[in-house]
């Protein structure tokens, strides 16, 4: 029996997501959780490295303008670090305990850590993928986000294929793993259904070599309307599927639960251009690699 259903495919294609439960394990995303622990434990935070991530326009401008946009713009075959707001003081040290200060750690798990890759190229993840048509999908980048209890940040409404374009549009995909319930009051995924049918209003850019900012927005995100946005949680261990062009977003988590997701995208990669404008590039150490194993 599939792990996707044709009813799952149909709800894809017209709202432009879905919820699977049960590709991983209550076990298995303990393992995940606990071998990101290991990780964060282990960081080296150099002082430039110490910036925090947003989707707002002006904030991520300001941001690069601060030194720490190279940092970002070549973490596509690395493993790194992305704080939150708040969590340093003025001397550059914690004032909350390592663990709670990240909003996300990207972007090559899926390369460079085992028990990532198992995850990202299980049979079920495969069987997704199949299900769904693709035939040579490869997979661009992976994070493990923390939405930390208390002050983990908003995610305002944005489409993936704004950081990640392709042409045609509609190749890109992500798939978005809940390690613990995700749920209104720590901060799910909210969704415009249907959205991915009109398009991108923006696009992330690099800006030519010898200038700065690294990248820039062309087009801004519209004011969306609060009442067609849905909540759609997602139980530990389920997988989120979300169309690269379908609008969502993600309020503060005020809550003292977290809400931690590991997450990568995937592109068909038959007939596709990837965009050389995109942030995210591949390089001679990690080329975009086959979700298909033989």
């Amino acid at each position: 029996m599939d792990f996707m259903t044709d009813q799952d495919v149909q709800k894809y294609k017209q709202d432009g997501y879905v919820v699977l439960d049960g590709l991983l394990t209550s076990q298995e995303c303990d393992e995940l959780r606990q071998r990101m622990a290991e990780i964060v434990d282990r960081m080296d935070v150099p002082e430039h490295c110490r910036t925090t991530f947003s989707t707002y326009h002006d904030e991520q401008l300001k941001k690069q303008m601060q030194g720490n946009a190279d940092y970002f713009i070549t973490s596509g075959d690395k493993i790194r670090f992305f704080f939150e707001k708040g969590v340093f003081d003025d001397k550059g040290e914690f004032i909350v305990p390592k663990q709670q200060s990240l909003n996300k750690v990207g972007h090559a798990l899926h390369a460079y850590e085992s028990l990532y890759k198992k995850v990202t190229y299980s049979p079920k993840v495969q069987g997704i993928a199949k299900k769904l048509g693709l035939v040579n999908p490869v997979i661009l980048q992976s994070m493990y986000i923390f939405k930390q209890p208390g002050i983990g940040g908003e995610v305002t409404s944005h489409q993936d294929a704004t950081f990640l374009y392709t042409e045609p549009l509609g190749r890109v995909m992500g798939l978005w793993i809940a390690l613990e319930d995700a749920t209104v009051n720590n901060g799910c995924l909210w969704f415009i259904p249907g959205s991915q049918s009109s398009g991108i209003s923006r696009r992330m850019v690099r800006t030519p070599k010898g200038t700065f900012p690294l990248t820039d927005f062309i087009g801004r995100e519209p004011t969306y309307d609060e009442d067609k946005f849905v909540a759609a949680p997602v139980k530990k261990g389920g997988v989120l599927l979300i169309h690269g062009e379908v609008v969502h977003r993600s309020a503060e988590n005020t809550s003292e639960d977290s809400r931690h997701v590991y997450t990568f995208h995937i592109m068909e990669a038959l007939d596709t251009r990837w965009s050389p404008d995109n942030w995210l590039q591949p390089t001679e150490e990690l080329p975009f690699p086959a979700l298909y194993t033989k």
